[in-house]
């Protein structure tokens, strides 16, 4: 679990500054700079540079092809989307470096990743943007005079074989790094302390140093947790994971996959831990008689009101919503509850560290995005206090008369293209943008024949 106590907020080990990198540049121990800019699924797109002539062009930043923040899965160009699309002519926009995220990669020899912001030419930020998309909220946050800590949970599945072993078997037959479930376990499979040995190293040297390594309930799966702190960062630090996961995984032949339910009965979670706080002390404190603070309350009745107009952003694809399942500790309605891994919002933490715990996001769900939705569920809450239902108390699953989550992709997209929360919290364009990429990935599957079709069919129908 992740801790907010002050003491254990992010570190900015690892971290550069231009002037150390400038200096190590001159020594010859740094050469290459990837300047990236996350895209819709949090995966890090841009350009490798010279870092010499990254230097020379600091701030300015680089062009790139403004389809990176609007095209499918596979990158292909798609239409529908305002930002970038034939009749634009496919232009550019510009990715400049945010100097407070220099790091240096370790397992890439000579080289630094830098994260970088999208803007407009004309200098006005891209209100698609993940990052922005975050930033925005948090700006509507502090309106209350509000500021967030956040704790990321990450559980992704870990197969044996290279990427390219698994293609060619056809995603078919995977083994799982551990063939039994080792949730907790402290004596693992040589292949897995491997590789744990090596991420940890990885992202600590990073600057990304993790709270917590561990086993999780189905075979082959893992969680990673990182300490409590600024939002952004956060967010930041998980689109480095992932590229190391990916790097050091392959080192190894080892394939990770962060589908949200990359096998019938695995589901894997994105969980986020939220907590405010007002000029330095957290305002979740529970009272002396244990009761919850009414702005927690306020909260988790706008995070449950709110979310289910916004599940796009946090349950982007149509597998997103097979995680969804009765006794998977995914939810399956709006529900919460103090200490209940079966409710979608759990109060989590004791006195001070009191915390909200969000876990409807699967590990598909692009990290800004998912929590920009939550900060604005918040918002949601502290502007317009909605009712509270009762706390569930025992198994959620079988709460009496709960708002659902949805049940596909094509219910949550039409609740979230006619919702005036999503609306009001991000406005039309980010509205509809998010509205396109859900009918891409609707459209991807619609009128696709499957292994379950020819195994239920072939010899039946």
């Amino acid at each position: 679990m992740t801790s907010q106590s002050p003491q254990h907020e992010q570190q900015s080990m690892g971290v550069l500054t231009v002037e150390d990198l400038t200096a190590l540049v001159a020594d010859g121990e740094i050469s290459t700079v990837m300047l990236g800019v996350p895209d819709m699924r949090a995966r890090l797109r841009g350009k490798i540079l010279d870092a010499k002539h990254f230097l020379t062009q600091l701030p300015a930043g680089a062009d790139m092809c403004a389809y990176v923040l609007a095209t499918d899965v596979d990158m292909n160009p798609v239409e529908g989307f305002d930002l970038a699309g034939w009749r634009t002519g496919y232009g550019d926009l510009r990715v400049v470096p945010d100097q407070r995220t220099i790091r240096r990669l370790d397992y890439l020899p000579g080289t630094v990743l830098v994260h970088g912001d999208a803007l407009h030419p004309d200098g006005t930020a891209v209100d698609v943007a993940p990052r922005h998309m975050l930033r925005e909220q948090l700006r509507l946050l502090a309106e209350h005079e509000l500021t967030v800590k956040v704790g990321i949970e990450s559980e992704f599945v870990l197969y044996a074989g290279s990427e390219a072993q698994i293609h060619d078997a056809g995603y078919r037959d995977l083994t799982p790094v551990s063939p039994h479930n080792l949730d907790y376990a402290l004596d693992h499979p040589p292949a897995l302390s491997a590789f744990f040995v090596d991420l940890q190293d990885a992202l600590s040297q990073a600057g990304s140093p993790v709270e917590a390594m561990k086993p999780e309930g189905a075979p082959g799966q893992i969680e990673v947790t990182w300490p409590y702190g600024d939002p952004v960062r956060a967010c930041d630090t998980y689109t480095v994971h992932k590229h190391a996961v990916r790097h050091i995984a392959a080192e190894h032949l080892l394939t990770p996959t962060f589908m949200a339910a990359p096998q019938t009965g695995v589901g894997s979670g994105l969980h986020l831990h939220v907590s405010l706080w007002r000029d330095g002390q957290p305002v979740f404190t529970p009272g002396s008689d244990g009761d919850l603070p009414g702005l927690l309350r306020h909260c988790v009745a706008g995070l449950l009101e709110a979310l289910s107009h916004l599940a796009p952003l946090y349950a982007p694809t149509t597998n997103s919503y097979k995680r969804y399942a009765p006794c998977s500790f995914a939810p399956t309605a709006y529900t919460w509850g103090v200490d209940n891994r079966t409710c979608a919002v759990r109060v989590a933490g004791h006195g001070e560290n009191t915390r909200l715990e969000v876990r409807l996001a699967g590990a598909d769900a692009n990290p800004y995005l998912a929590l920009a939705a939550t900060i604005a569920a918040i918002n949601h809450g502290l502007t317009t206090h909605p009712k509270l239902m009762e706390p569930v108390t025992g198994d959620a699953y079988t709460a009496f008369d709960p708002l659902l989550v949805p049940r596909t992709l094509d219910e949550a997209l039409t609740d979230f293209r006619e919702s005036y929360i999503a609306q009001l919290a991000f406005g039309s364009d980010v509205v509809d943008h998010y509205a396109r990429a859900a009918e891409i990935e609707i459209a991807a599957e619609r009128g696709q024949v499957t292994d379950i079709d020819r195994e239920r069919g072939l010899l039946r129908a």
